[in-house]
């Protein structure tokens, strides 16, 4: 056999006391081997920036405190990125909670919802709320904790002892959750004599948690943290009286259901509950709807078109069509006016900072049309309808259309609650909806779901079934599209007559069996990896619910399929009755 020329540049060595580190932008950076990742990424001019609070390394997400035991891919995380913001606001909570203790033993706190101004929404349980001065003397206590920078304590425990130690303080919900979890052992944290489970990463101490504030709202308070653009401040709370009235009735919905958590969802699917879980769930729904509806009929004759709104995946296209049903059964037959037929020539859409066509922007619609349509159709007129030619890019003539004497019209579409897109209509003349998956459930009373998650679970199975997309597709979009609702949806919310709330109990037990398989089928080594990691970890603690339960006319058909309502189309104009 011949020499391999290269085989006399590799030797045997001994193992080296130090390692490298890669950057992304190529920077390389020698330390001892098993020092934590903290260590090497504290030289670095950025720390003293925006704080880095963990880092991805060899394609996992890991803490600061994981050790560097070999030559290593490293991306450090900050509050900007959107893992790095989980960590930063899972580590918040959980200084709220030991301060919490510390200060109130005897009462129990609920981390119950996000607000949209940086924050969550919390509330004692079973107690008075508390006033002004104890949120002063809790605010005190955190940041006390924070000046003495105590480490974050690690512990994985066998499962077994982490329940008792949940069951001897009281904590069922938490109790109920691990009864159904598959591994045999959990991962604890403790702050000081404080410990609790909690679902993902934390910072290595208490001194990297310098930005927060606590703020009366409602009932309860808010802690606030910074918003991702925002990472060192602290924006002020918006009033949204609406939002939280809508907050407060999914809170009863959930009381009424006898459901407070995952755990005692998978209680009710094991003791044969779930059916009727499901069924009073649509039921509730159903009962918001027919409010909605007679609202609307309320202002028969006033009413002229109805604006609906809302982020990703909220159930809009559902929502609206069995609100046509309920007004329907008012003796009012809608119209459907679809926004995306006035869209302006391909050439005079507006271009965001990349220079690409920005399709999202309220200039994207060719509003003075809209208006003049509008306005001649609400007089009885008759009007030539637009319809747009989206592989042309250009507008052409659609069908001519009459409104019968009271028929509303319902247009649907992202710019339905900006005031820029009707504004030549009176007031009176417009009812506005927000609808969107607002609250959900949580694991428990300390780790929460974001309904963000439950949206792009649902958009991840609809995607996949209807225009064939993987899971990686639709992950690597959902920034881009987060990014779009944030400027264009979110601000507006509150100018909203009514919300509706289309998240459901059970949905993520009955998305499970859909999500999964699409969730495991994302490569390694991608960023998209990382994310899939997380939301299949989230699903594991839910039972599944089997599809046939779900009523054919509910929201969560327009995900998983079956909808009865998928052909249905709202009530043609007089103009057409009349065979025009």
């Amino acid at each position: 056999m011949e020499n391999n020329p290269q085989s006399s540049m590799v030797k045997q060595v001994e193992l080296r006391p130090t390692v490298e580190i890669h950057l992304p932008d190529g920077r390389i950076f020698e330390g001892p081997r098993g020092e934590p990742v903290e260590t090497f990424l504290k030289i670095l001019p950025e720390w003293r920036e925006t704080p880095i609070v963990g880092a991805i390394i060899n394609n996992d997400l890991r803490e600061l405190t994981f050790p560097i035991e070999m030559e290593s891919k490293v991306t450090p995380l900050s509050m900007d990125d959107v893992d790095g913001a989980r960590i930063y606001r899972r580590s918040i909570t959980f200084l709220l909670e030991a301060a919490f203790d510390d200060i109130f033993p005897d009462i129990k706190l609920s981390v119950d919802h996000s607000v949209a101004s940086g924050g969550f929404f919390c509330e004692v349980v079973e107690h008075a709320p508390l006033d002004r001065e104890d949120l002063m003397r809790l605010e005190e206590r955190m940041r006390e904790l924070v000046n003495a920078d105590i480490c974050f304590e690690r512990q994985e425990v066998p499962l077994k002892e982490a329940i008792e130690w949940f069951r001897a303080r009281d904590c069922m919900d938490k109790v109920h959750l691990l009864k159904f979890r598959q591994k045999d052992y959990l991962v604890l944290y403790r702050l000081g004599k404080h410990r609790d489970y909690h679902h993902g990463y934390m910072v290595p101490s208490t001194g990297y948690l310098k930005w927060f504030a606590l703020t009366p709202l409602g009932e309860g308070f808010v802690l606030r943290y910074p918003r991702r653009k925002d990472s060192l401040e602290l924006v002020p709370i918006l009033d949204s009286p609406t939002l939280l009235k809508t907050f407060r009735q999914y809170g009863n919905w959930l009381a009424r259901l006898g459901i407070d958590s995952a755990g005692a969802l998978n209680e009710a699917i094991i003791g044969d509950r779930i059916s009727e879980l499901v069924l009073m769930s649509e039921a509730l729904h159903e009962q918001k709807i027919a409010e909605i509806a007679s609202q609307i009929a309320y202002g028969k004759g006033q009413v002229h078109v109805v604006l609906i709104a809302g982020p990703s995946s909220s159930g809009k296209t559902t929502f609206s069509k069995r609100l046509a049903v309920q007004l329907l059964a008012n003796g009012i037959e809608p119209y459907a006016v679809e926004l995306d037929n006035y869209f302006v020539d391909r050439e005079k859409t507006p271009k965001d900072e990349n220079g690409e066509f920005d399709f999202e922007a309220i200039g994207a619609v060719d509003t003075e049309r809209l208006n003049q349509d509008l306005l001649c159709l609400i007089a009885g007129e008759e009007v030539q309808m637009p319809r747009y030619n989206f592989k042309l890019g250009k507008s052409e003539d659609g069908e001519v259309v009459r409104l019968k004497k009271d028929q509303l019209m319902i247009l649907e579409g992202i710019h339905g609650l900006n005031p820029k897109l009707v504004p030549q209509l009176p007031q009176e003349y417009m009812y506005r909806i927000y609808a969107s998956c607002l609250t959900q459930l949580n694991l428990d009373r300390h780790n929460r779901i974001s309904t963000t998650d439950t949206r792009l679970i649902r958009r991840i199975v609809r995607d996949a079934r209807e225009r064939g997309y993987s899971a990686q597709q639709t992950i690597k979009r959902w920034e881009s599209v987060r990014r779009g609702e944030k400027l264009h949806i979110f601000p507006f919310q509150e100018n909203a007559n009514e919300m509706f709330n289309s998240a459901l109990v059970y949905e993520l037990a009955a998305l499970k069996p859909f999500a999964e398989p699409l969730l495991r089928q994302v490569p390694y080594g991608t960023r998209e990896y990382i994310e899939s990691k997380r939301l299949l970890a989230m699903l594991e603690w839910f039972l599944p619910v089997p599809v046939d339960l779900i009523p054919d006319n509910s929201i969560e058909r327009e995900f998983v399929g079956g909808s009865i309502l998928k052909n249905f189309k709202l009530w043609k104009s007089g103009k057409e009755e009349n065979g025009a």
